[in-house]
């Protein structure tokens, strides 16, 4: 009998925290900011940017990290690619402000929601392994930035005030996937589900 202890197996003992909660929460809630404003409830201000480059873009970047600590290739590229997102987006906002770019046409918005929506498909295809939270937000992102590419295309207002409203059901589905998981470790059961 020995008293020494097994090295390898606490080195791979992960006690890192679940990046995936605070990343869909992010995205969730920028979604259903910009969603409001696609509804046109109000439009796209100082709030809304500053809440889509510091929580949408910085923290699903800060969690994709973290993934990447878990050897976890899905929840790198889907939270990475996420937060360079809405990133970007303020960056096609804010650079013609500054004169450092001229504004992007109604095709060009069109082809950089199509570019977006077939990135998260295929991100969607990938997490029919995963739980059906993950499912239904990928499924209904791939379906709002459709939407977003239609109406950037025809400059059809009505479907981009329906994408507004499919926005803010899939920002707080996204919200739900994401504080899901906090209550779920803190109380140390299944409070709200997210399926298996």
């Amino acid at each position: 009998m020995t008293n020494e202890i097994d090295v390898t197996h606490i080195r791979n003992l992960d006690v890192t925290a679940n990046p995936a909660a605070v990343s869909l929460t992010a995205i969730g809630a920028v979604l259903v900011l910009l969603s409001l404003s696609n509804a046109g409830v109000f439009g796209v201000g100082s709030m809304v940017l500053a809440m889509a480059f510091l929580y949408g873009g910085l923290a699903p970047i800060i969690g994709g990290l973290m993934e990447w600590k878990k050897n976890n290739t899905f929840g790198l590229t889907t939270f990475l690619s996420f937060g360079f997102f809405f990133l970007s987006f303020v960056g096609l906002l804010v650079l013609p402000k500054l004169g450092l770019a001229t504004p992007e046409s109604a095709s060009g918005m069109a082809a950089y929601f199509a570019i977006w929506g077939l990135i998260t498909f295929v991100l969607f295809i990938a997490s029919l392994k995963t739980i059906w939270a993950l499912k239904l937000v990928l499924g209904l992102i791939t379906l709002l930035l459709v939407l977003l590419a239609i109406g950037a295309q025809t400059g059809n207002a009505t479907v981009t005030t329906v994408a507004g409203y499919e926005g803010l059901l899939t920002g707080f589905v996204t919200i739900y996937a994401g504080l899901a998981q906090v209550l779920n470790e803190v109380y140390g059961k299944t409070v709200a589900p997210v399926g298996g």
